[in-house]
């Protein structure tokens, strides 16, 4: 049986909103009850809209936010869900980010060796010159020369800031990484270098990821298995190729039906689906289930009943009333 890297239980995260004087506090409930599990060494793929809860999800996980009271974070079977910051630091040294912005993620007042040597020394995993070969071999393993350390951000182009947000990431040598939408400021052809090398590193060092994207063509190429979010809820998630053969909550129909087909004639076959209204607020969601304003299938049930996560095959789970 394959061992669980990081494991999310009942995650819910809200923040509080400024409001006037006297007037009650409201709150944004950014994650709702999502619950989910990554094998060691495997990609789970994270896909939804805007402002659906993704990120929070990734820097949750990592204990960047505070989460609900009823959740839980497990890593490698341990409870990290209440640790303090000195109890987390064991943690902190196996899990990492790669940031989604590579001209805003590095500091443009360090040059690129002290950046990546940077998560070595605040994690006292090694200091001065002791950090000097480790750093070495981070920047030659995303593709660039020891020779760039000196430079500065502003001195490379998108891809390369991102490559250097990678070897920064992998400097800790992490379990866990949270990969938040790592691609989607960069080119096309630098897309796939990217991809390219997070699945190599992968293979070689047998990294587990969380990939959060809207690119739902490279979800599935690097992903093992997919979660689909809206509102803040995970209204389906399954192994890569159940889920996009046989997609069966009617919000992933149509973010599916949205994917670009190469091919002409299938392309003109092919159904895209609509959807009609706008995303309901996160300050005051909807009753019952989250995506029932904007479904052709709502019944009264959806109105009144919020669905369940339930399980339809073995690699296969839906948050659907209709299912």
């Amino acid at each position: 049986m394959s061992k669980i890297c990081i494991k999310a239980q009942n995650l819910s995260v809200q923040f509080p909103l400024k409001g006037k004087l006297f007037q009650k506090k409201q709150y944004l409930k950014a994650v709702d009850g999502v619950s989910f599990s990554i094998e060691e060494g495997t990609t789970m793929g994270l896909v939804g809209e805007s402002g659906c809860g993704k990120t929070t999800v990734g820097r949750s996980l990592l204990r960047l936010y505070d989460i609900g009271e009823g959740g839980k974070i497990f890593f490698d079977g341990t409870d990290i869900s209440r640790l303090n910051d000195k109890e987390m630091l064991p943690y902190r040294k196996k899990m990492q980010m790669i940031f989604q912005d590579p001209y805003t993620s590095l500091d443009p007042r360090k040059t690129i060796g002290a950046i990546i040597k940077e998560p070595l020394t605040s994690l006292h995993i090694k200091q001065g010159k002791d950090a000097d070969d480790p750093v070495n071999e981070m920047i030659e393993m995303v593709g660039l020369k020891s020779d760039h350390l000196g430079r500065y951000p502003h001195e490379f182009s998108g891809g390369q800031r991102q490559r250097i947000g990678i070897a920064r990431a992998l400097a800790a040598n992490p379990e866990f990484i949270v990969c938040d939408e790592p691609i989607s400021a960069l080119d096309v052809s630098i897309q796939a270098q990217v991809i390219n090398i997070l699945e190599e590193l992968q293979e070689k060092y047998h990294f587990t990821y969380l990939f959060i994207s809207h690119d739902l063509s490279m979800v599935r190429h690097i992903s093992h298995q997919v979660g689909v979010m809206y509102l803040g809820a995970m209204i389906e998630y399954a192994q890569v190729d159940e889920l996009y053969d046989h997609m069966l909550h009617p919000y992933t129909q149509c973010l599916m039906s949205a994917v670009p087909i190469a091919d002409p004639e299938k392309n003109r076959n092919s159904h895209r689906i609509i959807l009609q209204g706008d995303v309901p607020s996160p300050i005051n969601p909807p009753s019952g289930c989250p995506f029932r304003t904007r479904c052709t299938q709502c019944k009264k049930i959806c109105e009144e009943q919020k669905p369940e996560l339930k399980k339809v095959s073995e690699n296969h789970w839906v948050a659907c009333h209709n299912v």
